[in-house]
């Protein structure tokens, strides 16, 4: 009998070239299908929440697949961390809906993206957050990052290129705080277009800077014109930390 099996996954995505397989780099799809493929003695087609870019890390990650494989839901996780590198654990897993699948059935994201703001580098934010050492503005940041807020056309932030039906979004939330010298900035919507959250970021960044001011923002939106918003900051800043599911797949991913 084939199952629907739901993986909840934790990675640092510092040495990968992203989620989505990739002929000649290494990547995270690849590496969990390999592992997979191997605890279950057949090829699986693992299906990831998100295709996150080289660098971009995931407190919280869903992925699926399907198997005929006998292994019990409460031993899969210890069986594929026993093969998976010490950057990619596997949490919890428990059996999907037949027709369950981690992209679609998706309800919202949340990511998280950090800044080191502070005037001297921290070795050990190297790869984990965005260095900035110009002083920056949280009270335009807030200002500027609930101008986002809400249902939008966000063809002004999403990359040059990108191919989907509508480039309309909702985001529910984006809060900024502050720990510290490190800034956080977690931005919550139905979903994102591709880089879409990491050029928002960098718009909010340019209004601290006074590049632009928070209530240019609906006008730039409204353009859909990417080169009037910011820059796309780096991905090793980025977090994917929350993923939203109904039902049982919900439970196991904490929402």
């Amino acid at each position: 009998m084939e199952r629907n099996i739901a993986v909840r996954l934790r990675f640092d995505g510092s040495d990968y070239h992203g989620w989505q397989i990739q002929k000649n780099d290494c990547t995270v799809q690849g590496t969990v299908k390999k592992a997979l493929d191997t605890i279950t003695g057949e090829p699986v087609n693992l299906i990831g929440c998100g295709r996150t870019d080289a660098g971009v890390h995931a407190e919280k990650y869903c992925a699926n697949f399907k198997t005929r494989s006998e292994i019990p839901l409460n031993r899969l996780p210890l069986a594929l961390n026993a093969v998976l590198p010490a950057d990619i654990v596997a949490s919890d897993a428990c059996q999907a809906p037949a027709d369950f699948n981690a992209i679609s059935s998706c309800i919202k994201k949340e990511y998280t993206y950090k800044i080191h703001n502070s005037r001297l580098r921290n070795p050990f934010y190297r790869s984990r957050a965005y260095f900035y050492p110009s002083p920056l503005q949280l009270d335009i940041m807030k200002e500027a990052a609930h101008a986002f807020v809400g249902t939008h056309d966000f063809a002004a932030v999403k990359n040059v290129g990108t191919n989907v039906k509508t480039t309309i979004r909702t985001i529910y939330y984006f809060e900024l705080e502050k720990k510290d010298d490190i800034i956080e900035l977690r931005i919550c919507a139905d979903g994102f277009l591709y880089n879409m959250a990491r050029s928002i970021i960098g718009t909010v960044i340019y209004a601290s800077l006074g590049k632009l001011s928070p209530e240019d923002i609906p006008r730039i939106l409204q353009t859909g014109d990417r080169r009037l918003s910011g820059p796309t900051v780096p991905p090793h800043g980025l977090y994917m930390t929350g993923i939203w599911y109904e039902g049982v797949v919900g439970v196991m991913m904490g929402e």
